[in-house]
């Protein structure tokens, strides 16, 4: 057995947010349809499309290793989902629903920062300088969408729960 060091577990990590990330495009065109405001809705297939990008650079940091794009099952991110999908069931028709559905949206953002930091900051240790530009890029994503997440919560969706 190979001895566990910083590259096997950056390709697990990779593995892990790879997974993810697609588990993530799942369960986005869901909580757009669930959402009740505009606003909501766009935020959330906005972000469908970004996922999207984020998988194909995923897949170009496989390749910079030189290993298949193959995801690992991230227990994490079911449960993160399986919590947005309950939020959406108990507050269906509720004037709380989006302000749930944010705080489910920003819960799975606050994982993919948290990984993919760790994976940039890996990647530089490395010496993997593509791999810390693409995973950059999308860190940086992941930082703005939790941004517009709140700013959409505390503009809209939390007063309309607070009225209520």
């Amino acid at each position: 057995m190979a001895e566990k060091n910083l590259e096997m577990l950056f390709y697990d990590h990779l593995r892990d947010i790879y997974y993810a990330e697609r588990q993530i495009l799942k369960a986005l065109p869901k909580m757009a349809r669930a959402a009740q405001g505009a606003d909501c809705k766009a935020a959330f297939e906005k972000h469908k499309e970004q996922t999207e990008t984020h998988v194909e650079r995923l897949q170009q940091v496989f390749d910079i290793i030189g290993k298949r794009a193959q995801g690992k099952t991230c227990e994490a991110i079911h449960g993160i989902i399986t919590e947005g999908e309950e939020i959406a069931e108990e507050y269906k028709g509720s004037p709380a629903l989006d302000a749930g559905l944010i705080s489910a949206a920003q819960a799975v953002e606050h994982y993919e920062i948290a990984q993919y930091g760790t994976l940039k900051t890996w990647a530089t240790q490395l010496g993997l300088k593509e791999a810390v530009s693409l995973l950059d890029a999308t860190l940086q994503e992941e930082g703005a969408t939790d941004k517009a997440l709140t700013k959409l919560a505390v503009a809209a969706a939390n007063p309309k729960a607070k009225a209520a």
